[in-house]
Order: C-alpha cells, then structure tokens, then sequence
C-alpha cells in the first residue's frame, strides 16, 4: 500500500511539473527592450532589458521580414530570415518569432525540427508541398495554395518543398518561442562536428562506408 502510495505521489509531481512546461517564461512586465549595445558578462535565456523609459516605437518595429532571401546561398534552394532581438529588440520575452521563408522553383526546406517551438506556415505565394512525421512515423502532409496555413507540432521533423518547376515560393511562419532553434536532420546526422563515427551511420542507415562519403560531400562536409 505504501509502495502504491509512493509511486501516486511520484505520478503526481511528475504531472505537475510537466503541466507547468513552457517553451519560454512569461514575462514579469509588459515588455522588456532587448539590450543588444551593452556586452555581456554572464549568459542567461533571452536578453537584457533596457530602461522601460527609453523604449520608442521603432523597437516594436522591423522591416527584415519584406527583403527576398537568397535561396542560392545553400545546396536546397531555400532561404529562412527570422525575427530576433538584434532586428526587432521588442519581442524580448514575449515567447514567439516570425520568420520568413523563401524557395526557389522545386527548391526544398529538408527535413528538419525546432526543438524549443511549435510552427505555423502560411503560404503567401506559389504552391508548397509542406508535413511532418509524428512519433509513430505517421506522415501528415497538405497542398497549401496562398493564403492557406499548416501548422507542424513542436519537435516534430517537418518540410517545405515547393512543387513548381518555374516558379519561386514564399511562406509567412509564426514561432511560439523566441529561440526556437533548428536542426536539419541531414546535416545534423552527417556533418556534425566532430563527426559522428561512420560505423554509427552505415548501421544506423543500412548503408556503406563508401555511401557515408558520398553523403558527406554531398552536403559540403
């Protein structure tokens, strides 16, 4: 009885303290200006405030997210300008970003995740091929025409492929954490540093060594 009692109250705390997970804290005051002049001596999450007194309306103001990315600058042919403390220092503390994405004509964003944020993605021109796989490798995927959104569960891997042949896409996505972070799945796996031991791999993949190079150089490692 007590052994029961012990592993309910285990239970419990457990469900407690997930329940009260966040991506990111709430903030302590109705918004807090991002210090992004003053050089840091010790790092905690998000950034310094400014004095409360001193913030204009331009620190709630960016134009980032109008300028086209270069979609040439990596071998997948897309381009991801995000929101940050440095180009729009009042979303400090607020727990989210926008970012905006750009791909080129059949140009993909690969397989990747954002560990700290869920995502939502509207397609503002062209035609996007976008989904993402849950735990139990179930895909779940949707045309998205302008003006139509699609939103990929926190931590899940998710794509964007632009179908067209001719024509370039852009996509408008909302983040609900500040720092949501990134991994693309193929370039953490095979150009991490140091690298991952090809053994890992070629079990890992059911591939061979010589496959494991390819791959790699492929990818610019």
């Amino acid at each position: 009885m007590r052994k029961n009692s012990s592993f309910f109250h285990l239970f419990l705390s457990l469900a407690l303290l997930l329940g009260q997970a966040k991506p990111d804290p709430d903030p302590l005051q109705d918004y807090c200006i991002a210090d992004t002049i003053t050089p840091r001596s010790f790092y905690f999450n998000g950034a310094p405030c400014i004095n409360p007194k001193l913030a204009l309306p331009s620190h709630f103001t960016t134009s980032v997210l109008s300028k086209p990315g270069n979609t040439k600058a990596n071998p997948f042919g897309f381009n991801v300008t995000l929101t940050n403390t440095l180009n729009l220092p009042g979303l400090n503390t607020l727990g989210l970003t926008m970012a905006r994405v750009d791909i080129a004509a059949n140009g993909l964003v690969p397989p990747h995740l954002h560990p700290r944020a869920s995502e939502v993605t509207t397609c503002l021109k062209g035609l996007l091929l976008v989904g993402f796989v849950d735990s139990s490798n179930r895909v779940f995927t949707q045309q998205l025409k302008p003006s139509e959104s699609f939103v990929f569960p926190k931590s899940l891997i998710h794509f964007l492929y632009n179908y067209d042949s001719t024509a370039p896409a852009v996509a408008l996505s909302g983040l609900s954490s500040q720092n949501p972070g990134a991994q693309i799945v193929s370039l953490a796996t095979f150009t991490s540093k140091p690298p991952i031991d090809n053994e890992i791999l070629m079990k890992g993949f059911q591939i061979t060594d010589r496959e494991v190079a390819r791959i790699r150089k492929k990818l610019g490692c």
